[in-house]
């Protein structure tokens, strides 16, 4: 089997659009969409686009849809300046979405495991196998990284969550970070993916970011330039990124 591993959307769908045609040219036999992929400018729109992979895909749970979950399931679509930008943009998500798409993201589940052509069993999280809020970076300490993978089987796990692609190993497992399709920390814009089986290769395609930002400022979204500012429009260094999170990391351990 090889897999297409598609994380972190967040609602961009001129990136989502142009990452499924390089799909569509491998063949590959299954779609793993690794959550977080409506929260941002195009939450709707973008759910369509991956509901209409049909049984060929499978979904694996993002912390951000299951906030918009929960906004939408408690009625929470006002919007206001005194709300956390995570706050606001799943409000603004779950007021724009239906019965149906809500009850699409809900469907999600915590993991995939899947035998993938050249590395065996593969298990697909969002964070880490064990929350889909841990951050897995390329700075994570190797006994931090043990941790969080203690009692995992499969011995190549996929997770995505901090935006940037990375393939490491520790202590016989492989860790993989499929990058983001919508909102990369990877210092230079585009849309990212990772291509499995036989081997493991880190995509990066590129699209009309002009053409998509228009698209995505047409929706509406109430912090697209903050959202996108240091991953598209003015990226960030991704060594630096990766230091913020694990900076935030070792504080809520």
């Amino acid at each position: 089997m090889r897999v297409a591993a598609l994380y972190d959307v967040h609602g961009n769908l001129p990136a989502l659009r142009a990452v499924l045609a390089d799909v569509a040219r491998e063949g590959v036999d299954t779609v793993v969409v690794g959550g977080d992929v409506a929260t941002g400018p195009l939450p709707a729109e973008t759910i369509t686009q991956l509901m209409a992979l049909g049984d060929r895909a499978r979904f694996v749970r993002g912390n951000a849809d299951r906030e918009i979950v929960e906004a939408y399931d408690q009625r929470r679509f006002d919007i206001n300046e005194e709300q956390d930008p995570e706050t606001r943009a799943a409000a603004y998500a779950a007021g724009a979405i239906s019965e149906l798409q809500r009850d699409f993201l809900a469907s999600f589940a915590p993991h995939v495991g899947l035998d993938v052509d050249g590395l065996g069993m593969t298990l697909f999280c969002h964070g880490s196998p064990r929350s889909d809020t841990e951050m897995i970076t390329t700075a994570t300490p190797d006994e931090r990284l043990r941790r969080m993978l203690d009692g995992v089987r499969e011995p190549v796990i996929v997770c995505g969550h901090t935006h940037r692609q990375f393939d490491r190993s520790v202590n016989g497992w492989r860790v993989i970070n499929a990058g983001s399709v919508g909102l990369p920390y990877e210092g230079v814009p585009g849309a990212y993916w990772a291509l499995l089986g036989p081997t493991v290769e880190l995509r990066r395609i590129e699209y009309d970011l002009d053409q998509g930002m228009s698209e995505l400022r047409a929706g509406g979204f109430p912090d697209l330039d903050e959202m996108l500012q240091e991953s598209l429009l003015e990226p960030m260094d991704a060594d630096e990124v990766a230091d913020l999170f694990e900076d935030q990391a070792g504080a809520e351990n």
